[in-house]
C-alpha cells in the first residue's frame, strides 16, 4: 500500500513542472520526470495553474511587486493560479494556504521565502475582490494567454480573438478514431454502451467519449478497434485521400509522421505503399507500436524529411501527407503549457521550416499527384499565408477544395462541421495537385 500523496507534495511537484517550462522544457516531459505517486495529480494541477497562469502571474506582480527567487516565485504562482476563482476552485483557501507554506517549509530552496509566500497568499485572501478588480483590467489576465499572442489573434482574427481564446482555455474531450477495417462506428458504439461507457459519433470515423478514460480501459484499443485522436487530426487522411482510388503500388509519404495517427489513418483507408519518416528515432518506434496495435504496415525510417537526398528512392510519390512542424497553438486545450513555452519570435522561424518543406517536397509528387499541407496552428502565417506563397512560387500547384482554417471548438454548432457535435482542435488544410506534366 502507498501512504497517501499529501497536497503539499502535489504542490511542491506542480511548482517544479512549471519551473521547468518557464526553463524552456515541454511541459509533457517535465511530468514525464515526475515520481509515478505523483504524476497524476501533478499533472492535474499543473493543466489547472497553466490554464491561469496569466491571471496568477499579474497577482503576483502587485502582491510582491520585487520578484522572488525562481522557485518560490514558482509556488507562489501555483498557489495563486488555484486560489484567484472563488467558485469551481480545486480546493478550499485556508486549505491550500496552509499546504503551500508546508510545501514552501519543506524544499531547501524555498524554505526561507516560507513566510513571504504566507502573507502574500494571506493578503489575497484578505483583499480578493480589490486586487480582482485591478487584474481584470490586464489582458494577459483576462485571457490567461501571452500578449503577444493575444495582439497576432486580434489582428488576423478580428471578429472571432475572443471566442478562439475562450475555447482555448476549455478541457479537451477524448476523441477516438474507429478502424473501419475492423469495426464499424455504429457497432462500436453498441460495444462502448455495452461497457457502460457514454459516447456520441461526431463526424467521419470519429467518436467523443463523454468522460475521458486510460487507454487501456477502452474497450477494443488493444485490439486495434479505436485510435485516441482529435476530430481535427483525423481530417488530415480524409482530406488527402478524397475521391481518390488507390491501385496497386499507390505510394504515399507521411513526412512527419510520428506517433503515428495518421500513417494508421492513411493505412485504414487505402491499401497503399506507405513511407512514414520522422526525425526522432524514439518517436519513430511509436510509429511501429502504433501500427503493430492496428495489425498494418508501413516502411518506417528515421530521417529528416527536409533532406531527401539521405532517405528517397528517386520514385515520385501519388501523395503526400506532410503535417509540418508548428506553433502548436490549435492544440492548447490538450498541451495548456504551449502557450507559455512559446516565443513571439518562433512563428517567424516556424514558418521559414514549413515554407522549405513544402518547396523541397513538392518536386516528389508525380504529375498529377496531390500534396496536403497541414499544421494544428491558429496563426495565419503557418496556414492561409503559407498557402498562398507556395501557390505564387509553384505555378505547377493548383489549390483543391480544402477544409482551409479550423479555428478550436469545444462544443456546440461549428460552420466549419456542419453538425452540433463540432469539438476539435485548431487546425490548418491546404491541398495541393500538381498539374499533369
Amino acid at each position: 500500500m502507498h501512504a497517501p500523496v499529501a497536497l503539499w507534495q502535489q504542490l511542491l511537484g506542480t511548482a517544479a513542472v512549471v519551473q521547468a517550462v518557464r526553463c524552456g522544457q515541454s511541459g509533457s516531459a517535465a511530468i514525464d520526470a515526475v515520481a509515478p505517486a505523483l504524476r497524476p495529480g501533478v499533472q492535474a494541477l499543473a493543466f489547472y495553474v497553466w490554464r491561469n497562469a496569466g491571471r496568477a502571474e499579474a497577482l503576483r506582480q502587485i502582491l510582491a511587486s520585487k520578484k522572488p527567487p525562481a522557485q518560490a516565485d514558482a509556488l507562489l504562482c501555483v498557489a495563486l493560479a488555484l486560489l484567484w476563482q472563488e467558485e469551481g476552485a480545486p480546493y478550499d483557501g485556508h486549505t491550500l494556504v496552509n499546504q503551500a507554506v508546508e510545501a514552501a517549509k519543506r524544499n531547501p530552496q524555498t524554505k526561507a521565502q516560507a513566510s513571504f509566500i504566507n502573507a502574500c497568499l494571506r493578503r489575497f485572501l484578505r483583499d480578493r475582490t480589490a486586487l480582482l478588480e485591478v487584474t481584470n483590467k490586464n489582458i494577459v489576465a483576462q485571457w490567461n494567454h501571452p500578449a503577444w499572442w493575444i495582439a497576432r489573434l486580434q489582428q488576423q482574427q478580428p471578429d472571432r480573438w475572443q471566442s478562439i481564446l475562450h475555447e482555448s482555455n476549455m478541457q479537451a474531450p477524448m476523441t477516438l478514431r474507429v478502424n473501419q477495417r475492423k469495426t464499424t462506428v455504429s457497432e462500436y458504439l453498441k460495444k462502448l454502451d455495452v461497457a457502460g461507457i457514454q459516447a456520441s459519433h461526431a463526424s467521419g470515423h470519429a467518436v467523443v467519449l463523454a468522460q475521458a478514460l486510460p487507454v487501456l480501459q477502452i474497450p477494443g484499443f488493444a485490439e486495434g478497434e479505436a485510435s485516441v485522436q482529435d476530430m481535427a487530426a483525423q481530417q488530415a487522411a480524409e482530406v488527402l485521400l478524397s475521391g481518390v482510388v488507390c491501385p496497386p503500388g499507390f505510394r504515399i509519404l507521411d513526412a512527419c509522421a510520428a506517433p503515428g495517427g495518421k500513417t494508421g489513418h492513411l493505412l485504414e483507408l487505402c491499401d497503399a505503399e506507405v513511407l512514414a519518416l520522422d526525425v526522432d528515432a524514439l518517436r519513430s518506434q511509436r510509429i511501429v507500436q502504433n501500427l503493430q496495435r492496428l495489425g498494418l504496415h508501413a516502411h518506417i525510417q528515421t530521417a529528416d524529411a527536409g533532406k531527401p537526398q539521405t532517405w528517397w528512392d528517386g520514385k515520385p510519390f501519388d501523395a503526400i501527407l506532410l503535417d509540418a512542424p508548428c506553433s502548436a497553438s490549435g492544440i492548447v486545450r490538450r498541451h495548456p503549457d504551449v502557450r507559455w513555452l512559446r516565443r513571439e519570435s518562433d512563428i517567424a522561424q516556424l514558418a521559414s521550416v514549413q515554407r522549405k518543406m513544402l518547396q523541397t517536397l513538392w518536386p516528389l509528387v508525380k504529375p498529377g499527384g496531390r500534396l496536403l499541407y497541414c499544421t494544428c496552428s491558429i496563426f495565419m502565417e503557418e496556414g492561409e499565408l503559407q498557402a498562398q506563397t507556395f501557390l505564387v512560387n509553384n505555378t505547377d500547384a493548383v489549390l483543391l477544395p480544402s477544409p482551409g482554417h479550423w479555428f478550436v471548438q469545444s462544443g456546440g454548432a461549428s460552420a466549419q462541421l456542419g453538425d452540433n457535435h463540432a469539438n476539435h482542435d485548431g487546425f490548418y488544410f491546404a491541398l495541393f495537385q500538381k498539374q499533369p506534366a
